[in-house]
């Protein structure tokens, strides 16, 4: 049976030279002997999957030998270097890169997906390994009834989601159109039965009708002398299902079930009068539906794309979608320059399309010479990388391990000690590539450093490190200051300004808070300070006899003192109450401590009723000093809500890609249908609080969102 289906391919192969069908023989040897007696899920054997991929890339693709060649040796995961000799360096990589694509682990989810795929072109050196996937893709669809029904929905997802919108692009849409139909039968059996059921019903009274439609548009065309071609198209099942499910509308209430092309053989000069005199002779003949008219003639898209879409109603009230367009115009929208999938609303992948349009000269001219260098530079500003649990993340080119644990988490990257990229230990500084599977390796004593910003390329870890650092200063900060002022106290001197500037001056410090925290980081020994503080000279000279305690600068305000918050704390006097985390346009209020200086509360802080009862002589008025530079602040929000699916993602993306604000952390947890979420954000102000909150009410499921203080 092998050997029979197998001739039957090399028969097809007519056209192959000798050398090229001994290639193809030699490589399929190959597979025989590394798959075996295994056999597919219905009981053939495995060969014949490899055989049905290959007669695609011959008959469906037109691809040639080394594609084939390259397919099988992917087929028997071939790997003997000596042997490998045999074939050329193409070969080799192609089915080396089909290794690569093999190994990915499929997340199949929409956030997810965008990334898969250039994942699968960044892995793709030669653009005809990216057609032999497509191909192996369409050969397991066309199997799929063999598979448990576990994996056909499992493939069937992955299909719709990533291979189908490849085919599109490349312009293979026979190909995305049986993938789509062939998903559909699997992810929605009944849904498909019911819809081929009907066009099967319809088909001769469809047929009928368009004849009778087309019969007095062809006889007004044919006075004018334009010549012309007409062509009809039914929607794919797929296309049926979906527009049924968006317009929430049975299979009746689909008026574009098919549509009409007329495509004229028209000059340069004469091609946009003839698509109009054609357009007037449709509407003079059935009523036109001018809200749905679509001139992009006149006004080509930005695509390059051109056509006059109508929509008219007969005279028994049947709606009918009309495209005129010239010869010209029909190419190009058919060839993929201004692809079907561009106005449809598929995402474009930036940089990829000038990939792709190799892809699609090569379906063209099979034989032509690849342009490898062009390739290689086009797909090298990107790089996608996998965290153990097989989620991806997408990073510019020359990123570091370091610029994949900030992308995790702040947490992740400010703890970060290494990682184990493929199993090996590596660096932080370690540059990272496709494909490269990576554990981050922490240590709870371990903080962001400057030099960390020579080993990183990403605005979020170069902005993550800052963050880090001036928190790490304000802690380093609010130690050097007690332990300054602790010192002193045992001197029997008090903090005075004179005192401060005289150290400032001394150690070459600009502003205080860089004094205390280099007194912190103990990179001031307070022994050399108390020499300078009672050196008779200085004593005299720069410091007084009697010292008072610094107060905090108030300014006049309405009739009232206000002590004036700087939102950047670079006054260590001052500290956010941890019980409220206050942020920068909130009403607030200071409460002298003890111990712990003036601590600023918000006025619905759950203390502040205590405070302000008990302890009223304590309470100072305060308010945030207005300043162009802010710093992040920390708050905690509540959501709850009804459990929809993926909600976890939606509420990601709204944090994360509509406002842009930092996350800390995010809990959830699910009970009875319900969710409870906890969400830890860094952001600048009371304003852009109010923004994440109102978008956070907008998702479907949420159903309050509130500030709380934990």
């Amino acid at each position: 049976m092998i050997k029979e289906r197998f001739d039957k391919l090399l028969g097809k192969c007519d056209s192959f030279t000798a050398e090229d069908k001994h290639l193809i023989q030699k490589s399929f040897q190959y597979v025989e002997e590394a798959t075996g007696g295994n056999t597919r899920e219905n009981g053939d054997p495995f060969v014949f999957h490899a055989i049905a991929v290959a007669e695609i890339l011959l008959k469906e693709l037109g691809l040639t030998a080394p594609s084939i060649v390259a397919m099988f040796l992917h087929e028997a995961r071939f790997k003997e270097k000596n042997l490998l000799k045999d074939f050329s360096d193409d070969i080799v990589n192609m089915s080396a890169d089909l290794d690569k694509i093999s190994t990915i682990d499929i997340k199949t989810t929409s956030l997810q997906v965008e990334k898969f795929r250039k994942l699968i072109v960044s892995f793709s050196t030669d653009p005809r390994v990216i057609l032999i996937k497509l191909a192996d893709r369409l050969e397991i669809m066309r199997s799929l009834a063999f598979f448990q029904p576990s994996k056909q929905v499992k493939k069937s997802n992955e299909t719709l989601l990533l291979y189908a919108p490849l085919a599109h692009q490349l312009g293979l849409y026979r190909v995305k159109q049986e993938m789509e139909d062939l998903a559909l039968k699997y992810i929605e059996p009944e849904a498909y039965r019911e819809i081929v059921a009907k066009l099967k019903i319809t088909d001769k009274e469809r047929n009928s009708f368009i004849a009778d439609f087309l019969k007095p548009i062809e006889k007004e065309i044919k006075k004018t002398g334009i010549k012309y071609e007409i062509k009809s198209r039914t929607k794919s099942v797929y296309s049926i299902w979906r527009k049924m499910r968006k317009q929430q509308v049975p299979f009746e209430g689909v008026y574009d079930v098919f549509a009409i092309r007329i495509i004229t053989e028209s000059t340069p000069e004469n091609e946009k009068s003839d698509c109009w005199k054609i357009y007037s002779i449709v509407t003079n003949i059935y009523t036109p539906n001018t809200s749905r008219l679509r001139d992009w003639i006149s006004a080509p898209r930005p695509t390059g794309y051109e056509s006059l879409h109508i929509t008219v109603d007969t005279q028994t009230k049947k709606t009918v979608e009309v495209q005129i367009r010239s010869s010209r115009m029909d190419e190009i929208a058919e060839s993929g320059i201004a692809a079907h999938w561009r106005y449809k609303g598929v995402q474009q992948l930036e940089n990829m399309q000038l990939w792709l349009d190799k892809v699609k000269n090569l379906l063209n001219s099979p034989n032509e010479d690849i342009d490898k260098q062009s390739l290689h530079e086009l797909k090298h500003d990107e790089i996608f990388v996998f965290t153990p649990t097989g989620d991806l993340r997408q990073l510019p080119a020359g990123s570091s391990v370091l610029d994949f644990a900030f992308d995790i988490h702040t947490g992740i990257g400010s703890k970060c000690v290494g990682a184990l990229v493929n199993g090996k230990n590596t660096t932080i500084k370690e540059k990272l590539k496709t494909g490269d599977v990576v554990e981050i390796l922490t240590a709870k004593n371990q903080a962001p450093k400057a030099d960390w910003m020579n080993y990183v390329v990403t605005t979020k870890a170069r902005s993550r490190i800052k963050q880090r650092m001036r928190e790490e200063q304000a802690k380093l900060a609010d130690l050097g200051k007690e332990m300054l002022e602790r010192r002193l106290k045992n001197w029997k001197l008090t903090v005075s300004d004179e005192i401060l500037t005289f150290l400032n001056k001394h150690f070459k410090f600009k502003v205080t808070t860089d004094l205390y925290a280099a007194i912190g980081a103990e990179k001031i020994d307070l022994t050399e300070i108390k020499g300078l503080l009672f050196k008779s000279e200085t004593k005299t000279a720069d410091i007084p006899e009697t010292t008072e305690k610094v107060q905090p600068k108030s300014k006049k305000n309405d009739s009232s003192d206000y002590l004036e918050i700087d939102e950047n704390l670079n006054n260590v006097a001052f500290k956010l109450a941890k019980c409220c985390h206050p942020i920068f346009g909130d009403d607030i209020f200071g409460f002298v401590t003890i111990k712990e200086g003036i601590k600023i509360h918000r006025v619905t802080c759950p203390n502040a009723i205590r405070l302000l009862d008990k302890y009223n002589y304590r309470v100072i008025k305060a308010q945030w000093k207005q300043t162009e530079e802010r710093q992040s602040f920390q708050t905690t929000l509540k959501i709850t809500g009804y459990d929809e699916h993926g909600i976890i993602s939606h509420i990601n993306d709204v944090v994360m890609k509509d406002t842009g604000i930092s996350v800390r952390s995010l809990n959830i947890s699910n009970a009875k249908g319900l969710f409870e979420a906890r969400l830890q954000v860094y952001l600048n102000d009371k304003k852009q609080l109010d923004m994440l909150i109102f978008h956070l009410q907008q998702i479907k499921g949420v159903e309050k969102v509130v500030r709380i203080s934990g």
